[in-house]
């Protein structure tokens, strides 16, 4: 980046200020991007992050404030008016067809029309020379995740942007693809393009970036030079105060509660991943974690032990002793399930509906409902219980759920299927998209629970967070589950060995996982 020092800012916002109804987004907020710097835009669920990053790229536009592009004031009304600035967006939800090819893909984001074989030979030429190589001509449901994001990214980089936004790019990907993705953004970053740099791995804001500039309820609290920082320090930056600590304290398990046997299920969709023969346990007072890919297995999985679709076989599902594969998910909690869905809007909670009102969804037996008649002032209480203890910004226990950012959201769906009280609770993706402090604090909240004796199975693809909280590890691929393994007998790079599909037969050859989730700093060179 030094060689690019002396040259004008790519960007410069001043006093960017956005204001909705109920909150304000942004205030005053202004920063500055050179060429050729990798820079981190850090903090809290609802901080402004994301309304920053679509005030730039078009899609918003701000109430107050100015952009300088390349020393030159702009306006920035539409998307493709910033793609033809040279400004392009990896979002964190792809937005591929799955039906379609690679080219045909890339081709619908193009501005003008290219001829097929020449457009294939730009993809081919381009995804080679950054080490991403991918087939124009391959169907796009046929590509792992990993895969489908370097279609994302050549489809930014065949429009030579001068700035690349990159919104929780790594959140699907295994610990190997990473380090692809790594290399990649440091030579796009040699070659001039400035790079903002959205996550909240602090592990790899640490390893990857330049600068960093912090936001806090929408306003920049803070910058920093992340090599210069520890997690703790720029965790400090974001949340205003100590990061607090998870603990796992070793203990038995007792009962199974949970029991899966030889379970094989063909996914209803085209492009799903039918299960294999599952097995598993889940004991009361322990953690199971699931680590994976997304799209290998864990929507059916969580369908199938949910209630949501049925088994053929009702014995190989069986909770607390009793076999349910026929039982449909209200029967099951009824028997003490509780269940965190990976979808938040539609699964998780109903759009339009006030939060008291999605508590009620799945707490009517906490005494929301009796004798068939609602009771608001039981249901609000729980609502406002649940907002007060897992800290979610809101405007009170009437905000509609569509108000709330996705990491407020996912919290307040945590919280209640947290405070109702489980024997049995299945989690997916319970951090994703969180902000690190609420993160810990959802960690905890299910530590909590397990050492109350509630079993608990979590499936997650962040590896730091699997090793932090579970007793046990397995991992889920192309359908097939793997042999558990307790984290301190293996390696985040062996799972991630794992998740590719290659179960060994012992876990763990390579370095711990205390020394290895840095790994990515090794690569930095």
């Amino acid at each position: 980046m030094d060689k690019f020092a002396n040259l004008t800012p790519r960007l410069v916002l001043t006093g960017i200020t956005k204001r909705y109804p109920s909150v304000v987004a942004n205030e005053d907020v202004s920063l500055s991007v050179r060429p050729g710097e990798i820079h981190a835009v850090l903090g809290e669920n609802g901080a402004g992050k994301s309304t920053l990053m679509k005030i730039i790229y078009g899609v918003t536009k701000p109430d107050a404030g100015t952009i300088m592009w390349n020393g030159k004031y702009e306006t920035i009304v539409a998307p493709s008016q910033a793609r033809r600035m040279g400004i392009g967006m990896v979002f964190q939800h792809f937005s591929l067809f799955e039906t379609l090819t690679v080219w045909e893909n890339i081709a619908l984001a193009l501005d003008e029309p290219v001829p097929t074989a020449r457009l294939a030979a730009q993809i081919t030429e381009v995804s080679e020379k950054y080490g991403l190589p991918i087939d124009p001509y391959r169907l796009v449901h046929s590509m792992s995740v990993g895969e489908r994001q370097r279609v994302e990214i050549v489809r930014c980089l065949l429009q030579e942007p001068k700035l690349l936004i990159m919104d929780e790019p790594t959140s699907v990907l295994t610990p190997q693809a990473v380090l692809i993705l790594f290399k990649t953004l440091r030579r796009l970053a040699s070659e001039g393009c400035s790079i903002l740099y959205i996550s909240h791995k602090l592990d790899e804001i640490r390893a990857l970036c330049d600068t960093a500039t912090v936001l806090r309820g929408g306003k920049v609290s803070g910058g920093a030079i992340p090599r210069n920082e520890t997690n703790e320090s720029l965790a400090r930056l974001m949340i205003g105060g100590e990061l607090a600590e998870c603990h796992l304290t070793p203990r038995e398990a007792k009962e199974v509660r949970l029991d899966v046997q030889h379970l094989s299920l063909q996914s209803p969709d085209p492009f799903g991943t039918s299960l294999k023969d599952i097995s598993l346990e889940v004991r009361s007072g322990e953690i199971l974690g699931i680590a994976g890919v997304s799209g290998n297995g864990q929507k059916e999985l969580m369908t199938a032990l949910s209630g949501e679709r049925l088994s053929t076989s009702g014995s190989m599902i069986k909770l607390f002793g009793q076999p349910v594969g026929s039982l449909n998910p209200a029967k099951r909690r009824a028997l003490g399930l509780t269940f965190v869905p990976e979808e938040r809007l539609g699964r998780g909670a109903v759009p339009p509906m006030s939060l008291a009102y999605n508590a009620l969804l799945t707490g009517a037996r906490k005494g929301m409902v009796l004798n068939g008649m609602i009771h608001p002032s039981v249901m609000r209480t729980f609502s406002k219980h649940v907002i007060e203890r897992f800290k979610v910004k809101c405007g009170g226990e009437q905000s509609v759920a569509s108000s709330l950012s996705g990491g407020n959201l996912q919290k307040f769906i945590v919280g209640r299927e947290t405070m109702l009280q489980p024997k049995m609770m299945i989690v997916a993706q319970p951090t994703w998209g969180v902000d690190v402090g609420a993160a810990q604090l959802i960690r905890q909240a299910l530590i909590d629970l397990r050492d109350a004796g509630v079993a608990l199975l979590v499936i997650s693809e962040e590896l730091d967070e699997l090793f932090t909280i579970s007793d046990r590890l397995s991992v889920l691929a192309a359908g097939r589950l793997s042999p558990s393994v307790k984290p301190a007998e293996t390696s985040i790079e062996q799972i991630g060995v794992w998740m590719s599909g290659k179960f060994g037969d012992k876990a763990g050859d390579g370095p711990t996982s205390a020394t290895s989730k840095l790994e990515i700093a090794d690569a930095q060179a």
